[in-house]
């Protein structure tokens, strides 16, 4: 649970990244720099931030295997801007060939305090430019459920497709978790139709704060992503949420009120299964 409780500021950061390494690197860090300066004290990165649809990412991983240009580029932005920093996802080499969607939590002084491996993989056919999305022909799944201890609250990490399966979460709610992170890259078409309505039934079944920090913009000829970067308390309301393109999306997250929803409405407590 969280040292003491009272409001801080989060933030949702939105990108629309590219296959140009140096350029994604430069907006990640406008982002963050602005997150700051409008007093955030967590920020959130989507997936893929530093590099959206490049063959590259099995040079990155591999490059990243034993701490690598991305992790001390957020390691350096979190003590540089003094924040808690989610860093979306950056690849790491899998034992199989194939690498891992990793999103790694960084304290306010630039400290590793956690990682994540994406355990959910999306292969499915969404009807868009791109057709077929086979993530699990590049990808490998992760098998561990984390939640890690910020300093601002504990933090339930989770990617992009995730998103579609509740018990995850509820997982995270039974290792303690006060704050739901998901670096993301939806789809268009699947963004539109289900994002906010499956971000909005997460907070509210696990009384958690939800931060979503999703891609919004057209990547290349057959990729866009849907956007809506958003942050939701945990009864469910929308407390600030971006359109389309870069965005820097910041609310307040009143700690107190989270734990007092979980006294009255107790809904852990009375789970039967």
């Amino acid at each position: 649970m969280t040292n003491s409780l009272g409001q801080i500021k989060v933030a949702a950061l939105q990108m629309v990244s590219t296959k140009q390494l140096k350029t994604n690197l430069q907006r990640a860090e406008v982002l963050v720099a602005k997150a700051a300066k409008n007093g955030a004290q967590l920020a959130v990165l989507p997936e893929n931030f530093a590099m959206f649809g490049s063959k590259e990412v099995f040079d990155l991983a591999a490059a990243e295997n034993a701490g690598g240009e991305l992790q001390a580029f957020l390691a350096g932005l979190a003590a540089q801007y003094k924040i808690v920093l989610v860093g979306g996802t950056i690849p790491l080499p899998a034992e199989d060939g194939r690498v891992y969607a990793a999103s790694f939590v960084y304290g306010a002084d630039g400290v590793c305090l956690g990682r994540y491996r994406k355990i959910h993989l999306f292969d499915a056919d969404v009807g868009d430019a791109q057709g077929s999305y086979r993530e699990s022909d590049s990808y490998a799944p992760g098998d561990e459920v984390v939640v890690i201890d910020s300093g601002l609250g504990r933090i339930g990490v989770g990617i992009c497709y995730d998103l579609r399966f509740p018990e995850l979460f509820r997982r995270m709610l039974e290792l303690e978790a006060d704050i739901i992170v998901l670096p993301s890259a939806f789809t268009r078409n699947t963004g539109w139709a289900h994002w906010l309505p499956l971000l909005r039934a997460r907070a509210i079944e696990n009384q958690c704060l939800v931060v979503a920090a999703n891609q919004g913009g057209v990547h290349d000829a057959k990729r866009q992503t849907s956007g809506g970067s958003v942050v939701i308390d945990s009864w469910g309301r929308v407390l600030a949420e971006a359109g389309l393109g870069e965005a820097c999306v910041v609310a307040n997250y009143d700690q107190e009120e989270q734990r007092a929803l979980r006294l009255r409405m107790p809904v852990a407590q009375h789970r039967r299964l």
